[in-house]
This record gives C-alpha cells, structure tokens and sequence, in this order.
C-alpha cells in the first residue's frame, strides 16, 4: 500500500483499517520526506506526499531502509506508543523474528546507569525513571512504565539476553539546562514589559515618560539577557503543540517533561505516542486556508490520529487507535502501516506545528538529531540487526536524510546541568490522563488485563485463546458480590452474549472496552451508572503501585523513611487505609511521631481523622493514610534540609518558623513539633514565638496562639514530652491576652464582634486546659472587666458573663442581675437581644435549669411592643436556630407550661453502692486510669 494512499480526507473510505490489516507493503521508491532543516525550510501544511515522499519497506513488513547510514537492512524502526499493550505484543513478536543484536530505545541517557535493575526479580511494574538535578530538585521529570509498555519489554528482551541496549534521546542535562535558560529569558522579558507598562502608566499620570522610558530600557539593557527563548529548544510542559518531526502533544512520553513544581506536576515520559487523545487543552489551531476555524477541525487539526479516526468511522483518534492495535495485536506487519500512517501524517500536519509553535518546533530537532547521531554510533560499531523502539511521530525524522555534520553543529554548544537518575514506585493512577499526566491513558487496569490475556494466548499457541471477555466480567462479578450486589451466572451469561452481539453489530473481531462497559450497564447494573463507578476505580483505573528494588540509588533521606517504614510495620500503600494508633503503645507512638515528621516537611502521607477521635483524649488517634508516588520527589526536595528524618523535620521547622507572620503559626508549629517529638526544634521554634510575643501589640494574634499551645498539655504525658518547654512562654501569653482583653473588646461592629466571638471561646478553653490558678485568675478577672465595661459591644459581654457563670465565679444571682439589666425596656432592643445572643452562647442549657433566668428572659419578650418585637425577631431567631433539635424541643415544652411553671426538684437517687462499684475497674480500664 503506497503512502498515496493516506490521505488526510475524511472522503476516503476506511484507509486506516486497511493500511494497518495490510500483511504485506511493497517498497517504493524515491526519498524520505522533507523536515524542518536548520536553516527554517520546511514542507507547507497540507501538500500531498507523492511516492517519492514515503518510507521504503522491506518484504518483511518491519525492515525500513536505512536512510541514515545509507545500508539497507541494518537498521529497523518500530513506531509505537508508549503504555500501548497491543504495540507492546506486536513488539516482542517482531523482536522474535527480527532477533536484534543491538536495542534502541528513546529515553534519557542519564538512566542507562540503572537499566540494570528493571530485570530484578524485586522490579515490579508500575515503575518510573526519575531524574532530576541535585543542586536543584525541583528541576525534576519522571518516565513512567508499566509492564504493558512496549519500552519497558523493549529493554527486558534484550537485557535478558544480554544484548547491548541503551536510551538514544536528547540527554536531559542538555535539556533541563535549555529549559532553565528559557525560564531565565521569559523572567526577563516579564521584568521589561512591567518597567515598560509602569513608564507607560506615569506618562498618562502626568510624569516624564522621557525619564521613565530610558530608566527601563537602561536596566534592561544593563542585565545579563540569557539566550532569548525563541533560540532555545524547551522542555515540554505536559502540554505540548505539534512541531515538524515533533511528536504529538501531551500524547507523546517523548515529550520530554517540565520541571516538576513540588513533583506534582507530572512530566511526559519516553515514548512518544501516537495517542491522539491528549491534545493541548484550550490550544488553537491555524485555520486552513479559505476555511473557518471550527472546534472539530481544531481538533483535527491538533491530534493527526483524529483523521484517521474519522476516515474509520470512530469518534476520535484514541477509540480508533484502541480499537485497531491495542485491542488486536496482529504482530511485526502492524509496524510498517504505522510507519506509513505516520509519516503521511507528519507530513500533512508537521509544517502547521512549527508555526504554532517554534520553541516546540526547534526541540524536537534537536531530540531527532541526537537519535540519529546514536544511531550511526550504533551502526559504526558494526551491530547488523539494530532495532530502534521510538514514538511513530518520530519515523520520519529519524529516517531523514541529514548529514551527520549538520546534526553535529545543532548539538554543538548546548549548556548542561548535573542530573541524576533513579527508579520509584509508582500507580496505575498516575498513568491515567485524569492526573495530568500528557500522555495518560484512560484504562490502564483494562490495558493490562489485554496484556495479560495476550501473553497467555502466546504461551499456549495450539490451544484456543483464552475470552477476555468472560475474564473481565468475572473480576467484575467478583467485585459486586464483595459488595453484596446481585451478580449471577445468568447475569454473566447474559452480559457476555450482549457484548459478543455489540461486537459482530460493529465489525469486531472480539468485544472492546466499550462493548463490555455497555454490556455491564444494561444487564449487571440494570441502567444504574452510579454502580459503575466502584468497576471503574478498581477495574479500569486501578490502585496498583509498583515496587523498585531496595540496591537502587536513593538519596539518604529516602534511605531513612524506608527503614523506618520497614523498623515500624508501615507499608507504603496506593490505597487508602485507616491507620489506628494507641499512643500508650511505644510502636504506635513511633508511628506518629513518624507520620508528624513527614507532614513537617511537607508530605502529607497521613491526615488525622477527627471522626475517630475524642474532645479530650490523649491516648488516641485515628490516621488516614494513602502514599502517593511524588512524595519520593519530595524526599529528595527535602534532603538538603538533613539526612536523616529528625534533621530535615528540625530543620524544615525552622525555615517555616522565621517565614511565619503570626503568633497563631507560631504556636502551631511548636505544637507541631512537640507531636513529633523533636525537642530542638520545640525549644527554637518557641524561643522566637516568645521573642515576637514581646513586642507583639495585637490581641487577636495573642489569642490565636493559646490553643495550640494548651494542646501541649493534653498530649504531653501520653506522649512522654517535656510539657516544661513551653510552659512558661504559655504561661506569658495568658498574661499578656488578659491584660489586653478589655481594649480589644472596646468599639467592635458586629462583624469583628463576631469574628472575636470565636477566637474569645477558643482561648477561654485553652486556659481551662493549662489549669494555672495565676493565669485563670488574671484572665476571669479580664472577663469581669469585659463584661462591666461600657465600651464593650453586647455580644462580648454577653459572653464574658455566660463564662464567668460556667466557671462559677458568678452565681445565678449574678448572671440574673445582668440579665435583667441587659434586658430592661431602658435598653436598645437590637443591643439586648445581641447580649441575650452572647450569652446564650448556642447553648440552652442554662435557661433549661435555671427558673430565675427563664423567667427573666420571659418578662423581657414579653414586655417588648410589637414593633421592636418585629425588629429584634431575626436576630433572636437567629440565636435560637443555634440550638439543638432537642433544646429547641424543651424549650417549647418549657414554654407550653407556662410563665410560672418551674421544674420539679429531683429527689435524691437511691444509689446502692455496691452495685455502683461493679462498673468501676472496667471503666479504669477503658478510660486509661491506672487501676
């Protein structure tokens, strides 16, 4: 089938389907097609490629003619795309025929060093590369694999058989390096459009634009400019324009990845793709000439797979590519209609890429002129079966007929950063497009259940294929009825002959995904999508994570989490899990002490549960936890701070605790390391909480800080802490919020009343648990004051008095003359009912028990004339809809008794006090209390 025959025109009929079930492709003649070259030539957008424009091939279906070292035969290409199962299959069955001496992946150069451990018995896949540059970690980008990845079988064919196998892309200590460059250039040019926007700003303010122009344009010029961006060849940012001789966007590992930010974001990986589905989001396209620039061509125009898709009849380039090699896997002959797919798509569609894009455009040649130059290395060494595993967008390139003298003087001069390589853990999650990863897939669960059924059809050949489709329903099955949902033989029967008959409707040889995804629906979930869900997490996304072997390289820190992981029986795990840890346990202990040290710097592995967890208890803490494979980046972010856990937690501390703005982090923090237990950072970090307290005029932050602090004392025992570090500087601020607690409840609105309000209660509580008598008292004494003084707004001494009620330094008298003050018809209705409101505190109890009150409270509605009573009504309303649902009851029952109705006093319980003692050793026991 000639290249002729691809045309990018939705008017022909099927030529996908037939290009890639053709078994036999007859060479052609002429040259390869035309790339972008050094110079900024390039093919115009939408001219048809003639024979001469195409990729020989060779009676075999997979030996491409050699165009770089001008000898037939010695090297062979193999386009595929990466995490593809189909590819992967077809793969190993070419390698079997071709039997390579030499193996050509791309990938980073940097890794070679530890290729050795992908065939460890300890390896297990989902795997990735991880490389990064030490003096930076944050300049960091991962190659994820998975066992279905043709890469990944690529390299573990050859090393087996200890054949030579190396990575051939452009090395990324150059790349990184033109990265930082580019960053550097736009940071600059950011700096001249802002001094150039603040002169032009003053000129229309009236200033001297004559002055300001050449002020800017002077520091400018005066900086040292890094190479402009438009010269340098960037390192792709998961979303990524389609450059000539590039590969498609975000589809593409070979994309070579942005610097990870925290490691969150992920990087694009080794094999470029020609998974079309992953197309810049919001990326626009050039309309063709004469036609309008509609979102279906921009889409066409953005993902080449899309035309072939439409040719074939599918909704887009990823069902299409799925449907006719991932789900097939026919062998060696799918390679060359790939090749000449490809490159007639290239050709189309390459030229439009460059002008989106340069940047883009001008890194990718560098990348194809680095993989021909390890190309010919290969060839000179006199290896005769060289077999080159790359993304299909990059046949072309690598084939093109370029000397290696120009190819040499385009790498020559690149800068260079220091980069280091190792392997990580990693999940099928991660591998999905959902996370952000560009060349994510949407089924990684499904793409490896057709790896692995092809792999059983190829162990036994003379034997009948095993069904995927009875395999995969069964795991489903099995997944219901975990969950006591209805799923019988008959449903499984039913559903099979339901995706058999959507597959002979459609012209497959075998039900895909999305037959068998239709099948579940109507027959095992009756039409309820909601029940697919729990199939999709566990099934076509899956919680797999892989496992790397303990010799790899890894940093020390790393080291040290590892061993404690293992020393205290802490698995890292991708699903997640409660964790329920007894602080009286010395292994549980560790285990917190653990978990808090990693949040400390930055890696969340475990959040507290508070559902789990008592008011007051001291003992116990509930954990969730989930590992997610970035927290390896974060390790080797947070190595510069220690080697060791305890080191880089202390040390992290303290960063954060001289970057801290408020006394209210502050207190955290020390909280924070107390539950860690690190003692030296406990002591700086409330040296300079101490420090700031000082000379710290704001009462609200003073009061921000009690609470955690407080906290101290509600862990310390169980904890075996020096409660003693803190207690003094507690101690301090309890003084200092007391003596300025008066002027800070002084000429509030309602707003900061209420914004007060919380903060008040909060501290309140706090220092009923430090249990002074010096500091309970000065801080009663400033709620007296509170609640007396006349600049005060309501809701505050309404509070204040609520509180020295509970604490019973007023007695109900007390509470009743105020109340009654408060609430006489002399005062404003709006500023008693926000006294009523404050001193209710949201809870009813004290008028449910206290006659005198209720009866206070009932004499002042009562009294109220119909206006102020309509006027007050939302406010009140609004006090009362804080009460519970059983309050809110009693006290219309209350009510319904009438104004002097009292509750009848309890008579005194007849205890029998033998009987009361039973219970006593059992509650010691759960309670904690020594017996």
């Amino acid at each position: 089938m000639g290249a002729s025959g691809v045309r990018l025109n939705a008017s022909l009929s099927n030529p996908a389907r037939k290009m890639l079930a053709a078994r036999q492709v007859e060479p052609d003649s002429g040259k390869p097609p035309s790339l972008p070259s050094p110079s900024g030539g390039r093919r115009k957008a939408g001219a048809k490629p003639s024979a001469k424009n195409t990729l020989s091939t060779a009676a075999t279906g997979h030996e491409q003619v050699d165009t770089v070292s001008k000898e037939p035969s010695k090297v062979h290409y193999f386009g595929i795309r990466h995490h593809g199962p189909g590819c992967a299959r077809s793969l190993l069955h070419a390698f079997e025929a071709l039997q390579p001496d030499c193996v050509l992946v791309e990938g980073p150069p940097e890794a070679e060093g530890v290729l050795a451990a992908l065939v460890s018995e300890q390896m297990q896949p989902p795997v990735a590369l991880l490389s990064y540059c030490p003096d930076e970690p944050q300049r960091a980008v991962y190659h994820p694999f998975a066992v279905f990845s043709p890469e990944w079988q690529a390299l573990r064919w050859a090393l087996l058989r200890q054949i030579p196998a190396s990575f051939i892309d452009l090395p990324l200590t150059h790349q990184m390096a033109l990265d930082k460059a580019r960053e550097a250039a736009e940071a600059e040019q950011a700096e001249k459009e802002a001094a150039e926007a603040e002169a032009e700003a003053a000129a229309g303010a009236g200033g001297d634009a004559e002055e300001v122009a050449p002020a800017a344009a002077s520091a400018s010029a005066d900086g040292n400019l890094p190479v402009p961006a438009s010269s340098l060849a960037p390192i792709s940012d998961e979303t990524q324009a389609f450059a000539t001789g590039s590969d498609t966007t975000a589809t593409d590992t070979d994309t070579q990845d942005a610097p990870a930010q925290g490691a969150e974001k992920q990087a694009l990986a080794v094999g470029d793709t020609t998974d079309a589905a992953a197309a810049t989001p919001g990326s626009q396209s050039e309309p063709e000439s004469g036609t309008g620039s509609t979102p279906a061509a921009t889409a066409y125009r953005t993902d080449p797979l899309n035309w072939l898709a439409q040719a074939a009849g599918h909704a887009d380039g990823e069902s299409w590519w799925n449907h006719t090699v991932e789900e097939r896997g026919d062998g060696e002959e799918l390679f060359a209609a790939i090749s000449e797919a490809m490159v007639s798509l290239r050709a189309d569609l390459g030229a439009s890429a460059e002008e989106r894009d340069p940047i883009e455009a001008r890194r990718e040649i560098l990348r194809e002129a680095h993989m021909r130059q390890r190309i010919r290395d290969a060839v000179k060494q006199g290896h005769e079966r060289i077999a080159v595993v790359c993304g299909a967008w990059h046949l072309g390139g690598l084939q093109a007929a370029v000397k290696p003298s120009a190819d040499a003087g385009l790498l020559k001069g690149l800068p260079r950063l220091k980069v280091q390589s190792t392997w990580v853990p990693w999940t099928y999650r991660h591998l999905t497009r959902a996370s952000g990863y560009g060349a994510g897939i949407e089924a990684p669960g499904w793409y490896e259940h057709l790896w692995l059924f092809g792999q059983q059809a190829d162990a036994s050949p003379t034997s009948p294929p095993p069904s995927r489709t009875i395999g995969w329903l069964a795991r489903i099955a099995r997944l219901m009825r975990e969950r006591d949902l209805d799923c019988s033989s008959a449903h499984l029967i039913e559903a099979t002959r339901l995706a058999d008959t959507l597959a002979a409707l459609r012209q497959r040889p075998q039900p895909g995904l999305e037959e068998l995804h239709e099948a579940t629906r109507t027959v095992l979930t009756m039409g309820d999508d909601a029940a697919l869900q729990f199939i999709g997490d566990a099934l076509l996304v899956s919680q797999k994570m892989g496992r790397v072997p303990p010799d790899v390289p890894t940093v020390p820190l790393q080291k040290d989490v590892e061993q404690q992981q293992k020393t205290l029986r802490l698995k890292a795990e991708a699903t997640e899990r409660t964790l329920d840890l007894d602080l009286r346990q010395p292994n549980d202990l560790a285990r917190s002490h653990l978990l808090h040290r990693l949040s400390l710097i930055d890696i969340p592995w475990g959040s507290i549960s508070r559902a789990g967890r008592s008011g007051r208890g001291t003992f116990h803490e509930i954990w969730s936890l989930q590992w997610q494979p970035e927290f390896i980046m974060k390790l080797i972010e947070a190595s510069p701070w220690g080697h060791n856990l305890v080191a880089a937690a202390t040390a992290r501390s303290l960063e954060r605790a001289e970057k801290a703005t408020t006394l209210g982090e502050l207190s955290q923090l020390v909280n924070q390391a107390l539950l860690a237990d690190l003692g030296a950072a406990v002591q700086a970090v409330s040296r300079i909480l101490e420090n700031r307290a000082a000379v710290s005029g704001d009462t609200l932050q003073l009061l921000e800080a009690l609470p955690p602090l407080a906290n101290v004392f509600r862990y310390g025992n169980v904890r075996q802490t020096d409660t003693g570090l803190v207690a003094h500087m507690l101690d301090s601020l309890i003084l200092r919020a007391a003596i300025a607690l008066p002027l800070a409840c002084s000429a509030l609105n309602d707003d900061a009343a209420q914004s007060l309000r919380g903060h008040l209660i909060a501290a309140h509580g706090s220092i009923a648990l430090r249990d002074a008598d010096e500091q309970t008292q000065a801080w009663q004494r400033a709620l007296g004051h509170v609640a007396a003084s006349e600049q005060t707004h309501e809701l505050l001494k309404g509070l204040a008095s609520r509180l020295l009620l509970d604490d019973h330094v007023w007695e109900a008298n007390d509470a009743a003359q105020a109340l009654s003050l408060h609430l006489s018809s002399g005062t404003e209705p709006l500023k008693a009912a926000a006294w009523l409101e404050g001193f209710l505190n949201r809870n009813a109890m004290v008028l449910l028990h206290d006659p005198a009150l209720w009866q206070l409270v009932n004499d002042w509605l009562c009294s109220l004339g119909e206006e102020h009573f309509v006027h007050i009504l939302p406010l009140v309303r609004r006090t009362f809809s804080a009460f519970s649902a059983s309050e809110r009851r009693d006290l219309g029952q209350r009510a319904k008794q009438g104004a002097s109705a009292a509750p009848s006093a309890a008579s005194a319980p007849d205890w029998n006090e033998k009987l009361a003692a039973l219970p006593v050793p059992l509650l010691k026991l759960i309670l904690g209390v020594p017996a």
